[in-house]
């Protein structure tokens, strides 16, 4: 008899307990083991640090100031020019090319690059006639530069062919968000090695005929 009686207690301090737990609404969720899992604060990729509680955490993707991403060369140590200045356009001149001489293969690729992004303008001969142009019959009302013939472009210097592939220069825009830095290094060696090859002493000699109806190369 006392057994049931304890039994019944426990029972009805239970059910006790239950109802009042789970009566109304909790606002408080308790005691919590390891809290900063459960609530993690979340990543706010595009909120501006004024914008974030202490609950948010600032995170845009972009490299800490004065630091160059694992496998990024050398930032171009020349800013863009303000309009109508032209003082880093000229000193671009003396930087040089930082990749080795590519080979067949990255030549090649260079190349690829050259037609996606380039002969549009400057045509798959490098001589200014692309599409845009056409002989002047084109949506271009500009002549696009003859990398190849001109001789403005044949003897330009591959730090101020960088610059202007980076920050743009005339009507052509920049290309820096379509090409990476090594990139344009390529596409700039390309040019250089169609320019070289286009020089009368890099062409092969035409052949003669002698007298005896013999081909021979001078």
């Amino acid at each position: 008899m006392k057994m049931t009686k304890i039994i019944s207690s426990v029972l009805t301090g239970t059910l006790v307990v239950g109802l009042v737990g789970c009566g109304g609404v909790q606002r408080n969720p308790g005691r919590i083991y390891m809290p900063d899992m459960t609530y993690s604060r979340a990543y706010e990729t595009y909120a501006s640090t004024q914008d974030l509680t202490d609950e948010g955490v600032h995170f845009d993707h972009m490299p800490v100031a004065g630091t160059i991403a694992r496998g990024e060369e050398l930032p171009f140590p020349y800013a863009k020019d303000a309009s109508g200045d032209t003082t880093n356009y000229i000193a671009s001149r003396q930087v040089k090319d930082p990749l080795s001489p590519l080979d067949s293969a990255d030549l090649a690729e260079a190349g690829r690059l050259f037609n996606i992004n380039c002969a549009i303008c400057h045509g798959a001969k490098l001589d200014g006639n692309g599409p845009l142009w056409k002989d002047g019959s084109g949506p271009f009302s500009a002549h696009p530069a003859q990398l190849v013939g001109g001789a403005q472009y044949m003897s330009m210097p591959e730090g101020q062919m960088f610059y202007s592939v980076t920050y743009g220069k005339n009507m052509m825009g920049s290309y820096a968000s379509q090409l990476t830095r090594k990139q344009r290094w390529m596409v700039i060696q390309y040019i250089k090695a169609q320019q070289t090859a286009s020089l009368p002493s890099n062409k092969p000699t035409p052949a003669t005929t002698d007298s005896t109806g013999t081909k021979s190369r001078i």
